[in-house]
């Protein structure tokens, strides 16, 4: 695997974590929202990855990497965001018969999202994102030092 394979790897892993970074934070943005345009409370979203082949994230970069690519016959994968998913689950039932969007029983719904829950995978995504900019990093110093061998 040459140097630029493997910053394109990383690079689809940093574009998946950074979809996931953005559906946690619409999560916990939404976690009070007790009425969506749907006229139910906002529903917690997670992102479903799937491992696709880099030649389908990226086009191939030559004739001869293309042939190169089949004549080896090995496929090197990446990941790609398969859906933004919605999960089900109950919602919350607080009591708070002052809330416009009170029962008759005087209870509200909540959101199903776990405020401690949505933090882990925030920090689990961060770091995920850091790790592949680590792997960029390493693969850019490793062709910078293979050029000044070249020298």
């Amino acid at each position: 695997m040459d140097l630029m394979t493997a910053m394109d790897i990383s690079a689809t892993g940093m574009a998946a974590e950074r979809i996931r970074l953005n559906v946690i934070s619409m999560n916990l943005a939404n976690a009070q929202t007790t009425k969506t345009e749907e006229g139910i409370p906002y529903q917690r979203r997670t992102v479903i990855f799937r491992t696709t082949p880099l030649s389908r994230l990226f086009p191939v970069r030559s004739y001869f990497a293309q042939v190169l690519q089949d004549y080896l016959d090995s496929e090197v994968d990446g990941v790609k965001v398969e859906r933004i998913e919605k999960m089900g689950g109950d919602f919350r039932q607080v009591y708070d018969p002052a809330h416009p969007d009170a029962d008759e029983n005087g209870y509200v719904l909540y959101p199903n999202i776990n405020l401690v829950e949505e933090m882990v995978n925030m920090l689990e995504a961060s770091r995920s994102y850091e790790a592949n900019v680590t792997a960029v990093k390493a693969a850019k110093s490793m062709a910078l030092k293979a050029m000044e061998i070249g020298r």
